[in-house]
C-alpha cells in the first residue's frame, strides 16, 4: 500500500459502519479502550464493531453518536452529517474544570447539610 493510500483509506463513498466508527474515533484521538470506556462496554465490542462482526444497540448506537459527535445516519450509512472535528479551545478546557471542580465543591457542602438536617430529623421523630 501506498503512503499516500495509508493514510487516506478512509472515503465515504467505500465505507462500512466499522470504518466510520474508526475515522471518527480517530478523528478524536480516542483508542478502541477510552472509547469503551465512555460507552460502558467490553473493548472487544468495539473492536467487533469495528471489524463489522457486529452492530450496537440502538442504545448504544446513539451514545456512540454523541461521544463520537457524528449523526446516527452519518453511523449508519455514511450519509447525513458528515464527520467533522472541530478543534478544541484550551482555554474552553480550563474553563469547564474550573467550573466543575467549584460545582463538585458546591456538592459536597449540599451533601454534607442533608446529613446535618437527617440527623435533626431522626432526632426530632426519635422524641
Amino acid at each position: 500500500m501506498t503512503e499516500f493510500a495509508e493514510q487516506n483509506w478512509y472515503t465515504n463513498d467505500a465505507s462500512t459502519f466499522g470504518d466510520r466508527v474508526v475515522a471518527a474515533r480517530e478523528a478524536h484521538n480516542l483508542t478502541s479502550k477510552a472509547l469503551a470506556r465512555h460507552l460502558g462496554v467490553a473493548a472487544k465490542t468495539i473492536e467487533n464493531w469495528e471489524n463489522d462482526v457486529s452492530e450496537p444497540r440502538a442504545n448504544k448506537l446513539q451514545m456512540l453518536s454523541g461521544v463520537l459527535n457524528v449523526s446516527i445516519p452519518w453511523l449508519l450509512t455514511g450519509e447525513g452529517d458528515e464527520l467533522e472535528v472541530s478543534p478544541t479551545d484550551p482555554t474552553d478546557l480550563a474553563a469547564l474544570l474550573t467550573e466543575m471542580r467549584s460545582l463538585r465543591a458546591e456538592m459536597v457542602a449540599t451533601a454534607d447539610r442533608l446529613g446535618v438536617l437527617e440527623k435533626r430529623l431522626k432526632k426530632t421523630l426519635s422524641e
